[in-house]
């Protein structure tokens, strides 16, 4: 009997993926276990294994395109059964489901609209009332005169126009709008009545096409789909940003021992090398342990300390940031860190990386000094509490034993979590991983 593969979800923040190869076409045998497709999450590309045998009867996504997880990604059957009531049973439920959004989408846009328009008519109502008021200040015998003349223009002449006697008839909302959207409203054409411009007018005015472009240049512009792994960004970051009270704490640090230590290192492990930025995780992995406090997340009804010390750092890559974690960072020596900052950076740039390498951070590191940033501010990375922005390296004049002299500094910031992190929690710190770091024989020696 023929059996529907869904479009899996491969990592917890996976809404829809896209197929980005297929190892089997229709007709083709199908083994459990054998890979059936690769499916490009919001994070990596990940090779998806068929669970069942058979033939393969129908593939639902094609190469490049992205489908909902769920939806049908292939039917598996036997050679020649028939799957059209099948797939018709699978259209029907998705339309029916279709239907109930769109449903209850115009059930909220009407019970707006029925809003604003009562709206209307009350500002209607309270405008005609002023009008009537001012009128009755004047001679009734005048009045009497001009509400015939009125009256008889009126029935025999009906105005369809949004603009009368010179007055622009629009709703105080149309007018906030269309002053909102930069719309000029003498040229939108009402559809209330009298010619009356209201909101619906505004949002469905779409401006004529505009006159070829004057000789003083042509504005062009070019656009392109947002990727997964964007558009998972901007969800996870903004509601990072606008959940979390995020405050920041700067501290400089002496790099003078670091740089020399560093090169007393790679001069004794030649080949091999380690990086400043290999130093900033050991340094910080070993603070963590001595500050538990900032090893932390919020729970929403409770704040997780970790004893253990799993590090996550932000990699750049075409479509936006990766963060795959370093694990037992606190173990680890600066080689052992290296080699596999490196490894995890080389396959997060080709969509290598697997859930268990971006998953279970309780800290993050951020660092730009590689491009040459002095200082900077980064987001928090949920769900940890804390993350930290490295700046360069920066040669400066420094005071020294009352001295000025030549020195070497590096900034570093650290976002918190106030829900979690106290200023005087996250400031000790960064007062140890500043000893660390000015003391580079201490991180060795742990």
């Amino acid at each position: 009997m023929a059996e529907i593969v869904r479009m899996p979800k491969l990592s917890d923040t996976m809404e829809e993926g896209v197929v980005a190869e297929w190892h089997k076409k229709v007709g083709d045998e199908v083994e459990s276990g054998e890979v059936l497709a690769e499916i490009e999450t919001d994070k990596a590309t990940m090779e998806f294994e068929s669970f069942q045998d058979g033939v393969l009867l129908h593939i639902g996504v094609d190469k490049g395109e992205s489908a909902p997880v769920d939806s049908i990604l292939a039917v598996l059957g036997e050679e020649g059964e028939d799957i059209s009531d099948l797939l018709d049973e699978e259209k029907s439920k998705e339309s029916s489901s279709a239907d109930s959004s769109a449903e209850a989408e115009k059930d909220e846009k009407e019970e707006a609209s029925d809003s604003d328009e009562d709206s209307d008519s009350k500002t209607e109502e309270k405008e005609s009332k002023e009008k009537e008021d001012k009128k009755d200040s004047k001679g009734e015998g005048e009045k009497k005169s001009q509400g015939e003349s009125t009256a008889t223009k009126t029935e025999t002449k009906k105005d369809t126009s949004s603009e009368q006697n010179g007055r622009l008839k629009a709703s105080p909302l149309a007018k906030k709008l269309a002053s909102d959207k930069g719309i000029n409203i003498a040229k939108v054409k009402g559809s209330g009545e009298g010619g009356r411009i209201v909101k619906r007018d505004i949002e469905n005015y779409e401006p004529a096409s505009a006159p070829a472009a004057q000789a003083s240049g042509v504005e062009n512009y070019s656009e392109e789909p947002v990727s997964q792994m964007r558009k998972t960004i901007a969800k996870r970051l903004s509601e990072s940003k606008f959940t979390a009270p995020h405050f920041y704490l700067t501290m400089e640090m002496d790099m003078e021992n670091a740089m020399t230590a560093r090169k007393s290192i790679n001069k004794a492990i030649e080949p091999a090398k380690v990086s400043f930025n290999d130093m900033v995780i050991r340094a910080a992995a070993a603070a963590l342990k001595k500050h538990p406090k900032v090893n932390a997340a919020w729970m929403g009804d409770k704040i997780r300390y970790n004893e253990h010390v799993h590090i996550g750092v932000a990699v750049a890559v075409d479509e936006g940031l990766l963060v795959p974690v370093v694990r037992h960072a606190d173990t680890k020596s600066l080689v052992s860190i290296n080699e596999e900052v490196k490894e995890m950076a080389g396959k997060a740039r080709d969509k290598k990386l697997q859930p268990s390498d971006w998953e279970g951070n309780t800290f993050t590191i951020s660092n730009l000094g590689m491009f040459g940033i002095e200082e900077f501010t980064a987001i928090i990375n949920p769900p940890d509490a804390c993350i930290m922005a490295v700046g360069t390296i920066v040669e400066k004049p420094v005071v020294k034993e009352g001295n000025i002299v030549v020195g070497h500094t590096m900034k570093v910031t650290l976002s918190c979590d106030h829900r979690v992190v106290d200023g005087a929690v996250g400031s000790a710190f960064l007062q140890t991983f500043k000893k660390y770091m000015e003391n580079p024989v201490m991180i060795i020696a742990e």
